[in-house]
């Protein structure tokens, strides 16, 4: 009797690559210090330190056996009311505590939509480049990612005629990631809410991810307009990070906004792959989001500066054409005509001692970019950048 072949191993997880970050830090240890001290400029990982009253009060709660303790699946009741209050504020809408759940991180919230959203053999438009993340867990879902191209003569904002017409009985929602990771784009208020009257029409979900809201241009206060009337109910689920803004990602903390009724939908699936978002963040969190505010101001403004600090550095390296930067990033065409972005980004990281992300991780199409986290470092290492691509040659 011939034996089954052994194959345990669902084969939308063995087919997605492996997570590329670790890939590209391992290409730093080949690097021999000749430039100078690495400069780390792969994950987007905030360059600050959370603030010292926060770190305190982390501590306290930290030692309680309360928050020891299971919590509510959507999250405590004291933060979900705190960010319904600053969501608010912040869109001039109504959003109640209600309209809001708390995950463990973004990438969890999204995960939830997804699953919430989309069956195995639908579609859901990305566009690209599309952050990897949210690629891998289409692809482990049975999701196809359907890319919505973005292009650089487009400032990388999508279209809507181009969503459209991609548009078919699979697609059951419309990805907007602003500001966009890994672009940096900011789309504007009016393409954002084109979008969600095309999803609207065509009967299918917008999820817009907004990780990255807080470091919006100074002066823009928020990306678009959709919660000012209640039409959000029917079709919007919008997503948020605490980890960036207030610089705690390794307590994973993130949010959804959606109507009511979807977010007791969303809730059985929180309780199966979460149960309760971390408790000891979420008791310091709603202290954080009416006290901080200054603080938070402050770390935009310094993100803004690094960003601009980056543009100038490579204002003297035409070669190197920055073609989108905002927020956390900035999306740079590298000068190597036909050359593989990997290539490139293990050059820069082994002989220069620049760790990026080569385009190539973030789609199809991609080849001729490189993503920089600039807000990973300060304005006086990024001010060095002129010198460390400067000559170098494949």
């Amino acid at each position: 009797m011939t034996s089954a072949p052994f194959n345990p191993i669902n084969p939308h997880v063995a087919d997605v690559g492996s997570p590329p970050i670790p890939e590209a830090q391992s290409w730093t240890r080949r690097y021999d210090g000749a430039y100078g001290p690495l400069i780390n400029l792969s994950q987007a990982v905030p360059g600050n330190a959370p603030h010292a009253s926060f770190l305190e009060r982390l501590g306290a709660i930290a030692g309680e056996a309360a928050t020891s303790q299971y919590g509510p699946i959507n999250g405590d009741a004291s933060l979900r009311q705190a960010y319904a209050e600053e969501m608010s504020c912040l869109y001039e809408g109504r959003i109640e505590a209600a309209d809001t759940a708390i995950t463990a991180g973004c990438n969890m919230a999204f995960f939830v939509a997804m699953m919430l959203l989309a069956r195995r053999g639908e579609a859901v438009l990305l566009p690209t480049p599309w952050y990897f993340n949210h690629q891998m867990s289409l692809d482990m879902l049975g999701i196809e990612p359907r890319p919505l191209p973005c292009k650089p003569e487009n400032g990388f904002v999508p279209r809507i005629e181009d969503a459209e017409a991609l548009i078919d009985e699979k697609v059951r929602a419309i990805v907007l990631v602003t500001p966009n990771n890994p672009t940096g784009a900011v789309y504007p208020a009016h393409v954002i809410e084109g979008f969600a009257e095309l999803c609207a029409r065509r009967g299918i979900y917008l999820v817009i991810d907004e990780t990255y809201r807080d470091f919006l241009p100074q002066g823009m206060n928020r990306a678009h307009g959709l919660f000012t009337s209640d039409n959000w109910r029917k079709n919007v689920i919008q997503l948020y990070s605490f980890s960036k803004s207030y610089a705690i990602p390794g307590h994973r903390m993130g949010a959804m906004t959606a109507d009511a009724p979807l977010i007791e939908q969303i809730a059985k699936i929180l309780d199966c792959i979460q149960i309760c978002a971390p408790r000891t963040a979420q008791a310091v969190l709603p202290w954080a989001i009416e006290s901080l505010r200054d603080w938070r101001e402050e770390n935009r403004a310094e993100i803004n500066r690094r960003a601009q600090v980056f543009q100038n550095a490579l204002a003297p390296l035409p070669e190197w054409r920055i073609e989108s930067a905002g927020a956390y990033f900035a999306y740079l065409r590298h000068p190597f005509a036909g050359a593989k972005a990997q290539a490139v980004a293990e050059k820069l990281a082994t002989e220069r001692g620049v760790l990026c992300l080569p385009g190539s991780y973030f789609g199809p199409g991609q080849e001729g970019h490189l993503r920089v986290a600039v807000a990973n470092v300060g304005v006086e290492i990024l001010a060095t950048l002129t010198d460390r691509l400067n000559g170098l040659k494949l």
